[in-house]
Formats: structure tokens, sequence, C-alpha cells
């Protein structure tokens, strides 16, 4: 799994050097894992023969097979070791390839790819032999990344935010039409664990705090009070929920926030 402070390092690290950041997507990425084991599927609708006690067997992953994640990872760490990328000690989801005085960094996440280095051309030539391998989109300047928007500013600094990534935890709760507030947490506001009113659905909160976990990587001023709710996983009340509550309420108002860069 990336880390989100390994996107952040790199995008840092990026800006500080005067890099240009571009992403890759691999079309159809499941689909590219060899399988270690056999496995038989029923025959599929359009393909059916007569004798319906016959079975197919797979030659490759598709999607919905449980193996197929697993398998695709290990076919693209390995085509990227076989390019002479080294995988990173801190985040196996890291690779860095090295070229007399350049080096290139590759950040991957399932099937999304961000690299980055100051030659252009390497970039062109590490892309264009993965495409060999695997069918990729055109190479595009990073814009959007696990929900993390990239936008670049006129004076040459970058402004990453999770406007959308925001909305769609609002939308979740049904709270996009709710008032904001001008504060996360109040200055005075103390939780017990001991309480007779639980919350309803202990999910939906776990669910929600684990999304406010995410959004600190950008609004590191919600930090404190994402902390706080995050204590009472096991047991939420409703008391916690009504902090949360608060927290997107806040974060509504103050969506195109964010973090420089």
């Amino acid at each position: 799994m990336l880390k989100p402070v390994t996107i952040r390092v790199v995008l840092t690290l990026a800006l500080s050097q005067g890099w240009e950041l571009f992403q890759l997507d691999v079309n159809n990425a499941f689909l590219n894992g060899f399988l270690e084991e056999y496995v038989f599927v029923t025959q599929p609708p359009g393909f059916e023969v007569a004798d319906k006690c016959l079975v197919c067997k797979l030659n490759k992953a598709l999607y919905g097979l449980k193996q197929a994640p697993r398998q695709w990872s290990n076919r693209l760490k390995s085509t990227l070791l076989q390019f002479g990328l080294v995988g990173s000690k801190r985040d196996f989801s890291m690779f860095i390839y090295t070229h007399q005085e350049h080096t290139v960094y590759l950040l991957v996440y399932v099937d999304d790819i961000i690299i980055t280095d100051s030659s252009a051309s390497l970039i062109q030539q590490l892309t264009s032999k993965l495409n060999t391998v695997f069918s990729l989109k055109q190479l595009c300047h990073l814009d959007y990344f696990l929900g993390l928007e990239i936008k670049y500013l006129p004076n040459n600094s970058i402004l990453m935010t999770q406007g959308k990534y925001i909305c769609d935890l609002l939308h979740k709760t049904h709270m996009a039409e709710a008032y904001s507030i001008s504060s996360p947490m109040v200055s005075n506001c103390k939780l017990s664990r001991h309480d007779a009113d639980l919350f309803h659905d202990p999910t939906l909160y776990r669910s929600v705090v684990g999304a406010l976990q995410y959004a600190t990587l950008t609004r590191p001023e919600i930090c404190f009070a994402v902390n706080k709710v995050c204590q009472f996983m096991a047991s939420p009340l409703d008391s916690h929920w009504t902090v949360v509550k608060r927290i997107l309420r806040y974060l509504k108002g103050t969506l195109s926030h964010g973090v420089p860069l």
C-alpha cells in the first residue's frame, strides 16, 4: 500500500528540484497477471457448448478473481525490476531508477503511476519500455491521484487539495447541504466513553472517521479533532458522531483549502 506521506515527500522533492510530474494509467491492469495455479470457471454466456459439465480453464487473471490484484502487482514489480528500477525499503510501492546524474522516482498504486525526474527524455524512454509490455494511457501531467488534486500556481508552486474527496464524503453522510462552521472542534470539547446513547451505525462511524484520517494529508488543522474521534472507534456514541459532523461541516466551508508545496 502506497503511504500518503511518500506522495507528499516525492511531490515536495520534485517541486524543489523543478522537476515535472507525470501520471500513467495501465489499461485493464488485472488482465496482465499470470496465474500460478489452476483456475476453472463455468462456461461464460454466449460460449456454451452442449455438454454443461465442461468448464473453462483460465490462462490469465480476470477482474473479480481474488488472485488478480496480487498477480498484477507481482507482474508489474518484476517488470520494473527487469528494467533496472530498485524497490524502496521504506515504501514497497516506490521504485527508483538511477542513470548517470539522473534519478527517476516512480510511485505505484494498483494501476495508477506517478513518475518524475529532471530528464523528460529519460521518463519518455522508461514509459516507452513499459508500453511494450503493458497498454498505457497517454502520459500527462499529474493533476489527480488517489483523491489528491494537484493545482499548479502561477508562482511555480503547487497546491495539494482534496476538494472532490471531501465532497464525496459529505454526500456519503448526507451533509452536502449542511451549514458550514468556522472551526472543526469547540475549545472545551470533552468526550467520554460512558454514555447510554450508542451510535446506531458503528460501521458508518468507523468508515467516515477513517476517511477523515486520510483527509488530514492536506488538512493538518483537523488532526487534533480527528485524533479525538478516532479514540472511540470500538463503541461510538451519539455525542462522538456529533463531533464528527462538526468536522464535516468545517470541511464543507473550506473545500478549497489545502497544503502548498
